[in-house]
């Protein structure tokens, strides 16, 4: 009679799943808030990290979406109206990847510290978890600067207690051959590799 019983409840259960697809288990929604790095500059959409995130995440079985929202160009002063707008989509995690243009263009990195603060605020504030991107300077911009915008994310972790991936380059930053030829924006197997070092960070998240 139990095994009876067992098996009726667990046909029960496939027919509610067929005949009502909603109520299976809801993925888990990683938006990506960036700039052409996260829009995948120079690659097929394809091949850009979010996407190579989001097919590692499902082959370790993981149900999860990936939503990239790179803007090329993009600095960190647009970081809350652009977060503001994609709540609508419901994140569960934002992987705030914003900055690098910031340092590129040697704008004051207290401005840096205060707009990705403020996203960082309003991300808490609707119960999304947060990762934030580290990004460094190229030496050119003189070591002091260099220090002091690095700093930006390390203070802004501690402070707002988030997790910090240290350098979303990693591995991939000045190396020839995972970069398109501008050496700037990272070539296929940069992105690639950009999405193998995130795991570590995004699946304790998960």
């Amino acid at each position: 009679m139990k095994s009876k019983g067992f098996f009726l409840l667990l046909w029960g259960w496939v027919l509610a799943l067929t005949l009502f697809p909603q109520i299976s288990i809801a993925k888990t929604r990683i938006l990506i808030m960036g700039d052409s790095l996260t829009a995948g500059y120079g690659v097929n959409q394809d091949s850009a990290f979010p996407k190579q995130l989001e097919n590692l995440l499902i082959k370790k079985k993981h149900n999860v979406q990936v939503i990239a929202a790179g803007s090329s160009g993009a600095t960190s002063a647009g970081a809350t109206n652009r977060l503001r707008w994609h709540l609508k989509k419901k994140p569960d995690i934002l992987i705030l990847a914003l900055g690098a243009n910031d340092g590129l263009r040697g704008l004051p990195v207290s401005s840096t510290q205060k707009n990705l603060g403020e996203a960082i605020n309003l991300a808490k504030e609707n119960k999304i978890k947060v990762l934030l991107a580290g990004m460094k300077m190229p030496t050119n911009y003189g070591q002091d600067y260099q220090n002091k915008y690095e700093k930006v994310f390390l203070d802004l972790s501690r402070e707002k207690q988030i997790t910090l991936i240290p350098f979303l380059l990693q591995d991939v930053a000045v190396q020839k051959e995972y970069n398109l030829a501008d050496g700037i924006h990272p070539n296929e197997k940069g992105h690639l590799r950009i999405a193998e070092n995130l795991m570590k960070f995004v699946e304790p998240a998960l």
